[in-house]
């Protein structure tokens, strides 16, 4: 098997691949170029949405061209492979702000500058609102749409899921949109690969029919497994909600304890899938023998300094050791925080109310429930009556630390 395929089926990457032996021998022939195609429907990527493109860095680093295609016009749709609803359509200055976004975070994971490494792939980005919205309808019809069955399209998992609730008939275009961007690509790029997620099987596969219908070359597509924690919980999920890429989305420390905090089982699991670590490396951590916690603590440090750097993912762990390990060296200018006026400590503040303005209750019944349950801290008191107030005079080094529950803490700074 060809080298950079070997890497993604070694570290678990692989769901399934249109024709693994062709492809295999094509890229040995030389580097291929390829796509990855990214909706912007939202300001930012989620971690369960960065698989593919680590798959992504991989191939570049193995001396393929990678493509990243930003959905500015398929995204004024959705796609609705996956969904069990129609996504709510965004402004176009919405989307095209999201696509803005969009480049930055790919360019975390994927080198997309001109001075790449000796051997590896040069990337390109590209928007398909640059051939997409400009399309006349009629004759879209009659030069793309003829070669589309809608019988086969029925077929397709995704299209199945929806049609039980309701499927549009502007998302049912989507499938003919975005096999018309690997099209695109082929015609102007020499694309021969389009890679994605499993739930993407239909639409890469149609795409694929559509360029040989069209007399262009033989093309692939290669998915990759859609990620569940051990736990059963889908990956990218936590109690606060969705963890994005975006720090002002997801803080810098809750995004590093996300990875810090992954069931054991997936520790090797997502050090394969989400860092650049070797796969020798990675083998020293699954010595039996070896704390299961140093797994974990290395994974939520390499993830955290691919997306937000070096300096915040140093922050952030010495954060976790200052809460979690009593005596270890630690720092707490990585934690979360959040300031209050000074002079509402002076008057004093309720403690319900405390934790609903530090954010780690999302109203005072919610802290009601903290406190009476038992876990409400703060500076390492517990708190049981929910009439208590607190005033300046119970500061520590000037300062508050709130805890709600085991794995939840704001740092609250008078000011």
């Amino acid at each position: 098997m060809n080298k950079a395929l070997q890497v993604l089926y070694d570290r678990g990457f692989v769901k399934d691949c249109t024709d693994l032996d062709q492809l295999s021998d094509l890229m040995d022939q030389g580097p291929v170029s390829f796509y990855l195609g990214v909706d912007p429907t939202g300001s930012s990527m989620h971690i369960g949405h960065t698989v593919p493109v680590y798959a992504m860095r991989h191939l570049q680093e193995n001396g393929h061209n990678p493509i990243a295609l930003v959905g500015g016009g398929t995204g004024l749709i959705g796609d609705p492979s996956g969904k069990t609803e129609m996504r709510k359509l965004l402004s176009e200055e919405q989307i095209q702000q999201n696509v803005e976004a969009l480049k930055v975070q790919f360019g975390k994971i994927v080198d997309m500058s001109d001075d790449v490494p000796a051997g590896w792939g040069h990337a390109k980005l590209r928007n398909n609102a640059d051939w997409l919205v400009d399309l006349k309808y009629i004759p879209f019809l009659r030069d793309i749409g003829r070669y589309f069955s809608v019988n086969r399209m029925l077929t397709f998992e995704g299209t199945k899921q929806r049609l039980e609730r309701g499927l549009s008939f502007i998302e049912f275009n989507y499938q003919l949109l975005q096999s018309y961007d690997y099209y695109m690509l082929n015609k102007n790029e020499g694309c021969r690969l389009q890679i994605g997620g499993a739930d993407q099987w239909g639409n890469i596969v149609a795409g694929i029919d559509l360029i040989n219908r069209m007399g262009g070359p033989q093309c692939f597509g290669l998915t990759f497994n859609l990620v569940m924690r051990a736990d059963g919980k889908k990956m990218g999920k936590s109690e606060k909600g969705a963890i994005f890429l975006d720090k002002n989305l997801c803080s810098v420390y809750d995004f590093y304890q996300y990875w810090r905090n992954v069931p054991d089982a997936d520790a090797i699991r997502f050090m394969k899938l989400f860092t650049f670590m070797s796969l020798d490396e990675i083998k020293e951590y699954e010595d039996p023998a070896r704390n299961i916690n140093d797994a974990k603590e290395r994974l939520a440090w390499e993830q955290t300094k691919i997306i937000h750097g070096e300096e915040e993912a140093d922050k952030a762990r010495d954060a976790a050791k200052a809460l979690f390990a009593p005596g270890a060296a630690g720092n707490k200018d990585g934690m979360p925080s959040v300031k209050i006026s000074r002079d509402d400590f002076e008057k004093g503040i309720g403690v319900l109310d405390l934790f609903t303005r530090s954010g780690l209750t999302s109203s005072n019944g919610d802290a009601r429930r903290l406190v009476t349950q038992g876990g409400a801290e703060i500076n390492g008191r517990k708190i049981s009556d929910p009439k208590a107030v607190v005033t300046l005079s119970e500061a520590e080094d000037g300062e508050f630390l709130l805890k709600a529950g085991k794995k939840r803490f704001m740092r609250v700074i008078p000011e």
